[in-house]
């Protein structure tokens, strides 16, 4: 092949459709428990996360919720997935060769955000939120008290009484969150999050009509499963409601994964070394959102 400035282009154009393809086709599951903030800068505060906001009685003056002094802050990160491409291969129109990378950096460009909340869950036992406490804690402040959204119990279908007090425990754990005056949030979990080692019991816990001692199932349709191999711990289950406008995770998009590519035959790269180069950036992060409406066990008891 002839090397020019039009067959470099439909070289790329070819490579950056295999790409959207596959960005098109790969698997997300990331939406189900995580909400999406656009960023338009380097860094998003969220103070707005001390107040959870809800309507009450306008008797006299206003209650106006001022803000606390929480400073709690999301950065964005750069990411990237980049291929060089041979000047040769292209001369010799095999570029063929380079079609599964394209397809992986559009695979990988599609899960960049799963990679990212998946990541936040997986730290969330041992990283601060906005409260300065852990996101899944025992001793969250809330109105001169203690609250507590995390557990330890392993997640267990063995009979109803062991289920009641690992998920229903949960269940009830989080039903029972009150807001600054004391007021309940009617918190109702709609997502059960597992690890690839947990899914059998799980669906078993959300599906069969009795449990394994024989009792009916009185949990039967009380959440939606979502199981994901990104969560790095085999006991560790979570439950969520992700059925409000805030999530209990973020997803803060700065730039979403978009192609890139290098085709400028005088640059550097292709003067000195024969190389073109292709592959996806994005700049985004993760962090915590209200952790009123999530519950974490590590499942270790």
């Amino acid at each position: 092949m002839l090397i020019n400035k039009s067959s470099i282009q439909a070289a790329f154009v070819a490579l950056k459709t295999l790409f959207n393809n596959a960005f098109q086709a790969a698997p997300s599951t990331w939406e189900k428990i995580a909400m999406k903030v656009p960023s338009k800068t380097g860094t998003n505060l969220y103070a707005w996360l001390s107040r959870f906001p809800r309507m009450q009685r306008w008797i006299g003056e206003k209650h106006v919720k001022a803000l606390k002094a929480y400073k709690y802050a999301i950065e964005n990160e750069d990411w990237e997935a980049t291929v060089e491409v041979d000047r040769n291969d292209i001369e010799d129109d095999t570029l063929g060769i380079y079609a599964p990378q394209a397809q992986m950096a559009g695979h990988s460009a599609k899960q960049l955000p799963d990679q990212i909340v998946y990541e936040v869950v997986n730290g969330a036992f041992e990283t601060l939120c906005y409260d300065g406490q852990y996101f899944f804690d025992t001793d969250h402040p809330v109105g001169g008290s203690s609250v507590s959204n995390r557990g330890k119990k392993k997640l267990a279908i063995h009979s109803l009484a062991a289920a009641m007090a690992s998920y229903g425990a949960a269940r009830i754990a989080m039903g029972q969150v009150i807001d600054e005056e004391g007021d309940p949030l009617d918190i109702t979990p709609n997502i059960l999050l597992v690890p690839k080692a947990l899914e059998d019991a799980a669906r078993t816990l959300l599906t069969a009509d009795r449990l394994e001692d024989g009792k009916a199932n009185i949990y039967k349709g009380t959440a939606e499963l979502v199981v994901s191999g990104r969560l790095k711990s085999d006991t560790a289950w979570f439950l969520l409601d992700t059925s409000r406008p805030v999530r209990p995770f973020i997803y803060q998009e700065r730039k979403a994964p978009d192609f890139v590519q290098q085709t400028d035959m005088s640059s550097d790269d292709v003067f000195s070394r024969k190389k073109f180069k292709f592959g996806a950036e994005a700049r985004a992060a993760g962090g915590y959102g209200f952790w009123q409406l999530a519950y974490g066990s590590t499942g270790e008891e």
